[in-house]
């Protein structure tokens, strides 16, 4: 009697077939992950953001001047490093927040406006620099986004 050492093909079909159970089951969880990784990530921006404009006031008001600062970012390219365009420079962030297209990246639509992607999910934040809040105005992730 001889004995063999190899694989049958019902045993390798099986091993494939519970593979691809396991895939089907998996790969919609790794979706879900990087969403909630993203919204994470934006939380803890905005937070810095807003801890940042909260600090630099608190400069200026021990400076004498009591305004908030007028723009975020003088830069399309790195967001919210302050108003550079001023003298002496307000300033928000030391490194800034690199701007990108794809989930979880800011962009800077105007001096007062940005978005942050979520997914394919566009969520629009307003910064108003009368009272120095930074709020999100418009998109389904806002919610999660902000307290």
């Amino acid at each position: 009697m001889k004995f063999s050492r190899a694989f049958t093909v019902i045993e390798l079909i099986f091993v494939i077939v519970v593979l691809g159970i396991l895939a089907t089951v998996a790969l919609p969880k790794f979706g879900a992950t990087r969403e909630v990784a993203d919204i994470a990530k934006g939380r803890g921006d905005v937070a810095t953001i807003r801890t940042a404009i909260a600090n630099e006031r608190q400069t200026q008001v021990i400076k004498g001047n009591t305004s908030y600062i007028n723009k975020l970012s003088s830069s399309s390219t790195t967001l919210f490093t302050g108003d550079t365009s001023v003298t002496p420079n307000r300033t928000l962030l030391t490194y800034g927040i690199k701007a990108g297209a794809g989930s979880g990246d800011w962009t800077k639509n105007s001096d007062t406006e940005y978005v942050f992607t979520v997914g394919s999910s566009v969520n629009t934040f307003t910064y108003t620099p009368s009272d120095g809040k930074f709020l999100c105005t418009s998109g389904t992730e806002c919610s999660a986004l902000q307290d």
